[in-house]
């Protein structure tokens, strides 16, 4: 008899649930809702577009259920699990300024690696809650418990929906929250008052592979995970993969058997979903820059893709730096995106298109770099995201790196993920069931212009170097320390 399982996949825009066939992982239905944009919002909005994706009897015959939830965001509630204020989320870059104070105070970017494997930035709960002590007291004293997105949603769920006190986590999302050693498991209650200015309760942090308890119905719950950890657990990752995920953000990531520490803070040291580590370097800009391309130059995604691929590698000489929402990595919040090359002879709308996608890949080539220079092996890119079903973007990727490149067919791989914890919390065993990835394209490097991508690299960053000459000094910086 087939038994089923759940994942749930609640992002930055939506919530996605898949139920699947928990000995071989096969997708046999599935439901999805809207988030508000934005980038703070009311929780209930999760709650609600969970309701709304699972009616119908999308659940029917489940058994076991887990969460991938978007990582950082910040979640106050009081003493009675009411929220104190909308969620700030992951890609709200208000706390700018309070991150950079935190990490003077404790000493610079080496004595928060050394702490809790990362250096935090904007994205970082802990300097979200730094900035609601500055600029909303009232509502910091309030704040009796302190939860992530995947915390509060899992919480809800084992409760039927009404507000509890913080429950569970795993160890995955809570070490992107900057009060959590990935590499001792433990909670850092001097850096969390340090931000907040009194110590909240926090959720205790479940085991790989250990039950969250079951809902009112009886449905088994996972202890859940962030959305990057779910995906590293979908897409079965082996040694030598690295995967690009390009939709909302940019993240280029691995699985590690050792905690990395970068005090550059272009990889954040997060731990997986399976008791090992998964570094990893997030960018605020991906799809999103050929959205954004495509309405400027009035077509499509398609026509654009179709555009870019008319012109020859180097856009004519164009280069954009795509930090069009500001930017995470590298480390430049109030950053504007920035065109450089423009010449009568280049300014087309074929070099336009081309230059968004290059540029976009660029920033993430970059993190790729960063990956291999800690010590993680790269033997190919696994890319995945809305941007990786264009028919140009797996190409261009494979040349910018320079390793093969492939993509697995089109799927929810963090709420297929999820939904593989949910088996592995449903069947008991010591480590996930194995579920197979089929792959739909595959592209090697193109050889034969190898140096005019070369180039394209080179032209980025020297126009990187010369527009955020900041970056070098921070750099330089964190060498010394």
């Amino acid at each position: 008899m087939t038994r089923l399982v759940a994942g749930v996949d609640s992002s930055t825009q939506s919530t996605k649930v898949v139920v699947c066939d928990a000995a071989t992982g096969e997708v046999v239905r599935q439901g999805r809702a809207a988030h508000p944009d934005g980038t703070e919002v009311d929780p209930m909005r999760w709650w609600d577009a969970w309701c709304e994706a699972t009616r119908g009897g999308l659940l029917d015959g489940v058994e076991a259920i887990a969460v991938g939830g978007q990582q950082h965001g910040m979640v106050a509630t009081d003493e009675s699990g009411e929220v104190v204020r909308d969620a700030l989320l992951w890609n709200d870059t208000r706390s700018a300024p309070q991150a950079r104070a935190l990490v003077e105070e404790l000493g610079g970017p080496q004595a928060w690696v050394d702490s809790a494997g990362s250096v935090p930035t904007a994205s970082f709960t802990v300097t979200k809650l730094r900035w609601l002590a500055e600029h909303e007291p009232e509502h910091a004293a309030r704040t009796a418990r302190v939860e992530l997105p995947h915390d509060w949603l899992t919480g809800r769920m084992l409760e039927g929906g009404e507000p509890v006190a913080p429950a569970v986590t795993d160890r995955g999302e809570a070490s992107g929250t900057g009060y959590y050693s990935p590499a001792s498991g433990e909670y850092l209650p001097d850096l969390l008052r340090r931000s907040l200015g009194h110590m909240p309760e926090l959720p205790r942090v479940l085991g790989p592979g250990e039950a969250a308890g079951r809902t009112p119905d009886g449905l088994l719950v996972g202890a859940g995970t962030g959305d990057n950890m779910a995906a590293g657990l979908g897409l079965g990752l082996e040694p030598g993969d690295v995967v690009v995920s390009l939709g909302t953000s940019g993240t280029v990531f691995a699985r590690h058997d050792r905690a990395v520490a970068d005090p550059s803070g272009d990889i954040a040291g997060f731990a997986d979903a399976e008791g090992g580590f998964l570094p990893l370097v997030c960018t605020l800009n991906a799809a999103r820059v050929l959205v954004a391309t495509a309405q400027l130059l009035g077509v499509d995604l398609a026509e654009l893709a179709e555009l870019a691929g008319r012109a020859e590698p180097g856009s004519g000489g164009l280069t954009l730096l795509p930090f069009l929402d500001g930017e995470r990595t590298p480390n430049l919040p109030t950053a504007t995106g920035t065109l450089g090359g423009l010449t009568r002879a280049a300014m087309t709308r074929e070099g336009m298109a081309r230059a968004a996608h290059e540029g976009m890949l660029c920033n993430l080539a970059e993190g790729v770099d960063r990956i291999r220079e800690a010590g993680i092996e790269a033997r190919r890119v696994l890319l995945i995201g809305g941007a990786s079903a264009s028919p140009l973007v797996p190409q261009i990727t494979a040349d910018l790196i320079g390793l093969p490149v492939v993509v697995p067919v089109a799927g929810e791989y963090v709420a297929l993920g999820a939904a593989r914890q949910a088996a592995w919390v449903l069947d008991g065993g010591e480590a996930p069931p194995t579920w197979s990835v089929r792959h739909d394209v595959t592209r090697e490097p193109d050889g034969s212009a190898a140096h005019a991508h070369a180039e394209v690299r080179e032209r980025y960053t020297e126009l990187l170097r010369t527009r955020h000459p900041e970056l070098g000094e921070v750099a330089a910086g964190a060498q010394a320390l």
